[in-house]
């Protein structure tokens, strides 16, 4: 009795690793496809990273140009308000 009571057990524990290494590899396989999936989707956001830095990089130059024509344009303006104020003096002295 205790020989095929033991012999049920092993049967079963081995019908118990059989099944469990099926799950197993299809488990796996399902992991490996969610590691792809979110491989992807990381590649992904890098790239938009990517992206992103490009265009901020492009508006900071852009940024950059339009303070330095605004410097120049408040330099222009103070020279024209100079040149005005000192033709007002002129005329003033005359």
């Amino acid at each position: 009795m205790k020989i095929y009571r033991m012999s049920a057990i092993a049967t079963g524990l081995a019908m118990a690793v059989v099944l469990g290494g099926c799950a197993s590899t299809s488990d796996l396989d399902a992991l490996r496809a969610e590691v792809d999936t979110v491989r992807a989707t990381a590649d992904q956001a890098a790239s938009d990273a990517a992206d992103a830095q490009a265009s901020s990089q492009r508006a900071q130059a852009a940024a950059e140009e339009a303070a330095q024509a605004a410097r120049e344009a408040r330099d222009i303006s103070a020279s024209t308000e100079a040149k005005i104020d000192r033709m007002f003096k002129r005329s003033m002295y005359k």
